[in-house]
């Protein structure tokens, strides 16, 4: 399933020749505009070639702004970028994901997309309200529509030519084997937390299975204090094998069969997270061998992301 040994030039296949997705991703979940524009512009230049975003991020026109930039100034082609954005909880219903698409495209201003996921498998309540809640402060779900409804909306915009391919995002492996077995297009992506303290084995091996790429976010832990870049096992390997703790997670992560997304906000990080080579065989085992169990974002339970507050904005990840 991977292409390269070299991990940063690693690109994965994507089923029904929907192309390569780089495996070091970009998440650009970043609260500023003027810091999105510069980190984007930056993850370019640093040598990524993946970019993750979405219509709740708030922020795809400064990543349009910094990839056009970009394109023009660095020799790079559209066809050498993947671009993925979302489609929010509050347009699940199908009349509404056509649109949706074509607002994200236009404020990306591209002329297509690479992937198109639906952001989580919970339907709000429809309307332009990303947040809506009812008197007490509860999320107002929507439960005139499945999952499957929204997936087949889904499916006309490949039909269409203007989306290469399309996903799940905060997904347990429940709510991806139905649709799997239910889909005329199959999922091309699944896009989950996951790290050492979450490696989500299960859902992986389902991908693999059925020639799905894993998408991994947060896979540095979310910047949490202490947390994986602090473990001591992390950080042994790190000093053994002369990386930074976060090459070391990055590595393990692409050496395992998954793409990921991280969120470097100077050029300096940008720049150490590309750098990454493979790992030993022992320190991959050491890793797998860690008992630690926790998970970050509890966005697969509500359909509300942890990282992004309430208000507005936020962090890497969904």
């Amino acid at each position: 399933m991977i292409e390269s040994s070299d991990l940063r030039m690693t690109r994965i296949p994507l089923n029904h020749g929907a192309g390569h997705m780089p495996a070091l991703g970009f998440g650009t979940l970043i609260p500023d505009a003027a810091e999105t524009i510069t980190a984007s512009r930056d993850a370019l230049e640093a040598g990524f070639r993946h970019f993750d975003c979405a219509e709740r991020y708030g922020n795809e026109r400064e990543v349009g702004t910094a990839l056009q930039a970009g394109l023009a100034a660095g020799g790079i082609a559209r066809e050498d970028i993947f671009v993925t954005t979302k489609l929010w909880n509050s347009n699940h219903r199908p009349e509404r994901v056509e649109p949706a698409f074509q607002g994200s495209l236009d404020r990306l201003g591209l002329k297509y997309l690479d992937l198109y996921l639906i952001h989580t498998p919970f339907a709000f309540q429809p309307g332009d309200d990303q947040d809506p809640r009812d008197q007490s402060g509860n999320v107002i779900y929507d439960q005139g529509v499945t999952l499957l409804d929204t997936w087949k909306a889904m499916e006309s915009l490949v039909d269409h030519g203007k989306c290469r391919a399309i996903g799940l995002s905060d997904v347990s492996l429940n709510e991806v084997k139905p649709i799997y077995e239910s889909a005329r297009i199959k999922p091309a992506v699944v896009q989950v937390e996951s790290h050492p303290y979450l490696p989500e084995t299960e859902l992986l091996e389902f991908c693999k299975e059925k020639g799905i790429v894993f998408l991994a976010f947060a896979p540095l832990g979310h910047g949490m204090k202490p947390g994986l870049l602090e473990d001591p096992i992390i950080s042994a390997i790190a000093e053994r094998v002369g990386k930074t703790p976060a090459q070391v997670l990055l590595a393990w992560a692409v050496q395992r069969g998954t793409a990921l997304l991280t969120t470097p906000r100077s050029a300096a990080r940008a720049k150490e997270n590309f750098d990454i080579f493979p790992l030993p065989k022992d320190a991959l085992d050491e890793i797998n061998r860690i008992q630690t169990r926790q998970r970050l974002n509890p966005v697969v339970e509500t359909g509300v992301p942890g990282f992004i507050p309430k208000a507005r904005g936020a962090e890497q990840g969904s």
